[in-house]
């Protein structure tokens, strides 16, 4: 197979060298990504239990809220994957709506975390209460921070998309986007598997 048929046969995301250069650039962005989050994670870890005189977590930690983060965040992923595939059909009004589902989705778990960030606060479990909580803000937060990056990345894209269209510079940047996003639901399972589960259980 010429590389004049590669160019045009395969998905559009990598049918110019700046677009695959660019995916495999932000492929090794994300492992740079994965050594911060463990790192956190690590930090996270040595706190445990460390709560001085403020509330442990298994007294504040609401499962029904956590769980409804865990759904929007996940089906925001799935939303995110249909848009993705959409593109690929050269679907430009379902790549609209997808991601902008996906987009809403991403919304609401922020807002989630806040009402929760916020709950924590009043009941006296600050970044500065304890060693246990500064981890624990410092990890959640960071997630946090870069959902909201993403939620801005998200509405340049659709701005572009709108003025543009689906084009294979314009594929290439949502098939990144869907990588970022994928990579935070799965670091989000980890922070609700070892932060929330594992702290309410003591």
């Amino acid at each position: 197979m010429s590389a004049h048929t590669e160019a045009t046969t395969g998905p559009m995301e990598y049918r110019t060298q700046e677009g695959r250069m660019n995916i495999l650039g932000f492929w090794i962005f994300l492992g740079a990504e994965i050594a911060l989050f463990a790192t956190i994670f690590a930090t996270y870890a040595v706190m445990i239990g460390r709560t001085a005189d403020a509330p442990p977590p298994q007294e504040l930690f609401s499962l029904p809220i956590t769980l409804l983060m865990t759904f929007l965040l996940l089906t925001s992923s799935f939303t995110c994957g249909i848009a993705i595939n959409e593109m690929r059909r050269g679907s430009k009004n379902g790549l609209l709506l997808w991601m902008g589902m996906t987009l809403v989705l991403g919304l609401g778990f922020l807002g989630l975390e806040i009402y929760e960030f916020e709950h924590l606060v009043h009941e006296g479990a600050s970044i500065s209460s304890a060693a246990y909580w500064s981890a624990f803000f410092t990890l959640t937060g960071t997630h946090g921070l870069h959902v909201t990056v993403g939620l801005g990345w998200g509405i340049l894209l659709l701005i572009q998309l709108y003025q543009r269209g689906i084009t294979p510079r314009t594929a290439s940047k949502f098939f990144i986007f869907g990588l970022y996003w994928h990579f935070l639901d799965v670091v989000w399972i980890f922070v609700y598997t070892v932060v929330y589960l594992l702290g309410m259980v003591g």
